[in-house]
């Protein structure tokens, strides 16, 4: 397989600018991965493949494997923390792409965030770790 459209410029900056730390006029601009992967991903195919660990999980669940409940991941295999990490953020604007129903706990591990994420924290958005202003 020969790619012949690669334009290295061109594949950095579009990577940068998903990292969040490449130029935009846009204030408060974020790359929402989890509406991306339910936009071009709908069904979870491309994550199937590359992460066989959740093969188990069904549909677009597989986005956001930590939102399901203790039953639902047990019946897929996955046991988050052992056989697939648990989250590092969860990027509060995630929660409107993510379904609640059955296999959803509302909220993982009976809050929002990872557990590592201080109170005086929860509010912010990954953005916030990469911009210049601190005073939030």
């Amino acid at each position: 397989l020969l790619k012949v459209d690669y334009d290295v410029c061109s594949n950095y900056g579009n990577w940068l600018y998903s990292a969040g730390i490449g130029n935009d006029p846009r204030d408060n601009r974020k790359f929402n991965m989890i509406k991306q992967g339910l936009d071009y991903d709908g069904n979870g195919d491309y994550v199937r493949l590359w992460l066989p660990e959740l093969q188990g999980i069904k549909g677009a669940d597989i986005h956001t494997p930590w939102a399901l409940n203790g039953a639902a991941l047990s019946q897929a295999g996955v046991t988050l923390g052992e056989t697939y990490p648990q989250p590092v953020v969860i990027a509060p604007e995630w929660s409107r792409h993510i379904n609640q129903g059955p296999g959803r706990s509302p909220h993982p591990r009976g809050r929002r965030g990872p557990a590592h994420t201080p109170a005086q924290h929860k509010d912010r958005g990954i953005d916030f770790y990469f911009s210049r202003k601190k005073d939030v």
